[in-house]
């Protein structure tokens, strides 16, 4: 029973290693903590194309402060 988990997480680990690189390589910004979690709202049946279209405008919003705040100061 423990060496069929240990082959599924070591399976698991292996799937986000391999999602990571390729997230790298689409130069995605995510780092593994965010991809994982992206991974699971995927899982639980959050359309792909919306979340990513969330990302983006958060990511949007974020920069728009950022500059906000080094205008102001």
């Amino acid at each position: 029973m423990a060496s069929a988990a240990n082959t599924n997480l070591n399976a698991v680990r292996e799937t986000m290693d391999v999602l990571l690189e390729i997230s790298r390589l689409l130069n995605t910004g995510l780092d593994m903590e965010s991809l994982s979690i992206c991974v699971r709202l995927c899982e639980q049946g959050i359309n792909p194309e919306a979340l990513s279209s969330v990302i983006k405008e958060l990511r949007k919003a974020s920069e728009s402060l950022k500059v906000s705040e080094n205008c102001t100061n």
